[in-house]
């Protein structure tokens, strides 16, 4: 090894997560442990408690990595595009 040269080390970059695929898998998570995933994700989202969240599946990881903030706009994002198209105000 050549300790006269700088040595590079790259660090492999983190994946972004899209909201919409966590709550997915974070939901399948928690079905599959027995949990009320609704209820779970909201306590998670109302408290940013991750205990709220199973680590079944690595889905307690996997929520941390997306704000909170982008996940009750996935929610409401949702909700408006399929819930209230068509509808007149």
């Amino acid at each position: 090894m050549d300790l006269s040269n700088t040595q590079y080390f790259k660090v492999p970059e983190d994946k972004t997560y899209d909201a919409a695929e966590v709550l997915k898998l974070v939901y399948s998570a928690l079905q599959e442990k027995g949990y009320n995933p609704v209820n779970q994700i909201v306590g998670y989202i109302m408290s940013g408690d991750p205990t709220y969240i199973t680590s079944h599946m690595n889905a307690r990881s996997l929520i941390r990595k997306v704000e909170r903030d982008e996940l009750i706009e996935e929610t409401v994002k949702y909700y408006i595009d399929n819930k209230l198209s068509g509808t007149q105000s």
